[in-house]
């Protein structure tokens, strides 16, 4: 379950619609009723922490969802980039051990990400929306 203090406008997610997972897109939330509006491709609908799954960092994810463009180095290292934006995976296909970074500022996480963690990671760094398969 998500917290909805953590999401923000443009993070991507998945929600549980009448039986159905849809990939949705969050334009706002409300803390006092704790909810998110999202746009699962058919409507906006505000949905409870319950009906909001996140979508976990994947290859599919970062190229096809968030549009980076992947880079295998020789090393076996695996290089994710959009703009100046960064994402380093020290073996393919391991979410779990990875650094990302923009300019100086480096990170580094020992625990697997979520698509909207990355997002709001992104946002910080940068001051801009990740969104959804926009190239930088």
């Amino acid at each position: 379950m998500i917290k909805i203090s953590d999401l923000k406008p443009g993070d991507v997610v998945r929600v549980l619609d009448d039986g159905t997972e849809r990939e949705g897109l969050v334009t706002d939330t409300s803390r006092d009723e704790n909810m998110a509006c999202v746009d699962n491709g058919i409507q906006e609908f505000w949905y409870p922490p319950e009906q909001i799954v996140p979508i976990p960092m994947s290859e599919h994810g970062l190229v096809s969802v968030l549009g980076f463009e992947k880079e295998e180095l020789g090393d076996g290292t695996v290089k994710f980039k959009k703009g100046p934006f960064r994402i380093l995976l020290r073996e393919p296909g391991n979410y779990t051990d990875m650094e990302i970074w923009y300019r100086e500022d480096r990170r580094h996480f020992h625990n697997p990400l979520y698509l909207h963690e990355l997002q709001n990671h992104h946002l910080e760094m940068t001051k801009m929306v990740l969104e959804r398969g926009a190239t930088a």
